[in-house]
């Protein structure tokens, strides 16, 4: 194993310093952000919930819901798109069907966690809003 800014594994280099970590994933973010239809509209609905619930004035703990449902969906939808992208990489085009119940699976993840987050963001924001309309 050699010292410095990182350590060679087979042909990658494996950072060790955070600004190289930090890169990688800022690559991973804009990777998702323009490839990847889903997590774009997962982002803009995200956000719209977000300043919903700061203009209801939900509290911190309810915003901080907010933040967790919504980020918990966008992390399961990146872990979606690296779980198909190793797919087709360790099994080229053609079929298998323990790829297909990979990549199901990881998309069911991802369903779940929105469906729970469309149910956390209706609990949360509902009742604000019809008091809103309700109230003036």
């Amino acid at each position: 194993m050699r010292r410095g800014r990182g350590m060679r594994v087979g042909a990658y280099k494996v950072a060790r310093d955070l600004p190289a970590s930090l890169r990688y994933a800022t690559q991973g973010l804009v990777y998702a952000l323009a490839s990847q239809r889903n997590f774009r509209l997962q982002v803009v609905l995200g956000i719209l919930a977000l300043i919903l619930g700061l203009w209801l004035g939900l509290d911190l703990l309810e915003l901080g819901v907010l933040v967790l449902t919504v980020a918990a969906v966008l992390v399961l939808e990146l872990l979606n798109t690296a779980t198909e992208a190793a797919v087709d990489l360790a099994i080229g085009r053609q079929f298998h069907p323990l790829a297909r119940i990979a990549k199901d699976c990881a998309a069911a993840a991802v369903l779940v966690a929105a469906m729970a987050s469309i149910l956390i963001a209706l609990l949360l924001l509902s009742p604000p809003l019809w008091q809103r309309i309700a109230g003036g």
